[in-house]
């Protein structure tokens, strides 16, 4: 049998086999958990505010949000994130901030070994 709540979206479930194939090729498990939190329902994403990622997340460090990050919040570390989904905000206050907005899919690219990568969410 297969999954229980398949996703329609292809480019969705082309990003989820894209990353589970890197997790394998590359040995690294951080892109099979990210693609296991993102074959999960939709309601039970990660919605991360800024506020948080200004909490936990250390400067000028690589943090992924399987899910949207939203701009609630202010930021003043450098920090690289990777989401699924942004808000305009949470784009513009990372920007600002002196930080970078990149999809998963191009993280993995730059980092395919996944290493020093916080999930967050």
């Amino acid at each position: 049998m297969g999954p229980k709540n398949r996703k329609s979206n292809p480019n969705l479930v082309g990003l989820i086999q894209r990353l589970k194939d890197a997790s394998r090729v590359n040995e690294a498990p951080v892109w099979r958990d990210i693609a296991l939190r993102l074959e999960a329902p939709a309601s039970k994403w990660a919605e991360v505010n800024i506020s948080k990622l200004s909490r936990f997340a250390g400067d000028n460090e690589i943090v992924v949000v399987p899910g949207k990050l939203l701009g609630s919040g202010q930021i003043s570390k450098k920090v690289t994130v990777a989401a699924y989904r942004f808000s305009g905000q949470a784009r513009e206050k990372i920007e600002n901030a002196g930080g970078m907005n990149m999809s998963i899919e191009e993280l993995v690219a730059k980092n395919p070994k996944g290493s020093k990568v916080r999930i967050m969410g």
